[in-house]
């Protein structure tokens, strides 16, 4: 397995994992309308390449035998740095994958002089917040993030 900086034409692989991991995730949080409302918003290819180009951003991918099977993306911020997603599909979770894809970012975000780290997760997401939690972020505040048409609570973790 790989991790390397995603290039613009990591931008379909990108959608097609977040796209699964919603599926997946979601089904009981999210309406089947509202994920596809979501990844259309959030992950259009446009969109993604956009924020591959941005100097503010970070946008890993990893590989897998040359198949993009994770992504991060986290941004540069006046706080430090804020990880806005991990995702990694669900064939291939459990592999430290996700692992490897937070520390590649943090790495980064440090290297540009974050000396704190914010995650964005949906309040409602047990597993995305354990993930969190597992890795010494600590809950900060909640606040709220529109998906398609609906307002879901999200958590911020932070961690120095």
């Amino acid at each position: 397995m790989t991790v390397r900086e995603a290039t613009n034409t990591d931008a379909e692989s990108i959608a097609g994992v977040a796209r699964v991991s919603w599926k997946h995730d979601y089904p009981n949080i999210l309406s089947r309308d509202t994920v596809e409302q979501g990844v259309e918003e959030w992950y259009a290819p446009e969109t993604i390449a956009t924020e591959i180009d941005s100097d503010d951003a970070v946008v890993p991918v990893a590989e897998r035998e040359g198949k993009v099977v994770g992504f991060a993306h986290a941004v540069e911020d006046e706080l430090g740095g804020t990880i806005l997603r991990v995702y990694v599909a669900p064939e291939h979770r459990n592999e430290g994958i996700g692992s490897d894809l937070l520390e590649h970012v943090r790495e980064e975000l440090a290297d540009r002089g974050a000396e704190r780290v914010r995650a964005m997760v949906l309040a409602e997401n047990d597993p995305g917040n354990e993930f969190y939690r597992r890795f010494g972020f600590e809950l900060d505040e909640q606040s709220e993030t529109r998906i398609g048409e609906e307002t879901y609570r999200e958590n911020v973790y932070v961690t120095e």
